[in-house]
């Protein structure tokens, strides 16, 4: 869904000062103007819009810092459109079409991608990239929702500031993640936080909640092949 742009302002502000609060380096400042975004975002997505709340965020020029929990980064809008577009391959399943969301955030083993169209507009949604995992699912119904998790997590002392690496990261010396999220931020999606979840059950059931097509996942690698071979034929009537 998509947010009123104040309360996301609102709620990335709260972020930002639970996590400078932890000890995060993050500097302040002030508020930038809505540029759009690049053509290049129309014609690679296959959209006639793009929503204010995704030019806001992507206007305001965060420091090129791991600003996100597990050290995640903010990726800018694309600028190599067939790098963009090979990525989506491994979201299969996903109940809107591949090609409607845009890489939001790294987490080195997960992506965070925005979906730009459709009943599903405004969501997060992630994708991991273990193999066979084929884990995409709905990770926030909101940019707002997401970094409203991630400040419970950091308030609730479940994503602590890390000396050594100097960004947010889990506790240490917790076995299961997804437990401890459970127990100390309750009231939100364990799937909002960058964490594996290895117990595939969990997983598959979230997933059914989201909406993924589950036979597809059953299929695995053969729809992953089919959806990489859309995704190819897709960069060479774009001439990407």
């Amino acid at each position: 869904m998509l947010d009123d742009v104040r309360v996301l302002r609102d709620a990335v502000a709260e972020y930002r000062a639970a996590a400078t609060a932890a000890g995060l380096d993050w500097p302040e400042h002030a508020e930038a103007p809505v540029a759009q975004p690049p053509d290049l975002v129309y014609r690679l997505f296959d959209v006639d819009h793009v929503a204010e709340q995704l030019t806001w965020f992507q206007s305001q020029k965060w420091p090129p810092r791991r600003l996100l929990p597990n050290g995640g980064w903010i990726m800018p809008w694309p600028t190599n459109g067939g790098e963009e577009l090979d990525t989506l391959a491994i979201s299969i399943g996903t109940p809107f079409p591949w090609r409607h969301q845009v890489r939001l955030f790294n987490f080195e083993h997960l992506v965070y991608t925005f979906v730009l169209a459709g009943d599903h507009e405004g969501e997060i949604w992630r994708y991991e990239f273990t193999p066979d995992v084929w884990g995409s699912a709905r990770a926030a119904t909101s940019l707002a929702a997401l970094f409203s998790g991630w400040t419970k997590g950091i308030t609730a002392g479940a994503v602590v500031y890390d000396e050594l690496n100097g960004w947010l990261q889990f506790r240490e010396g917790v076995q299961d993640d997804v437990a401890m999220l459970r127990e100390r931020v309750p009231d939100v999606d364990f799937l909002t936080f960058p964490i594996y979840v290895a117990d595939e059950s969990l997983l598959r059931a979230r997933q059914r909640e989201c909406g993924v097509d589950m036979d597809c996942i059953e299929r695995g690698f053969d729809c992953y092949e089919e959806l990489f071979d859309t995704v190819r034929a897709t960069r060479r009537s774009l001439g990407i």
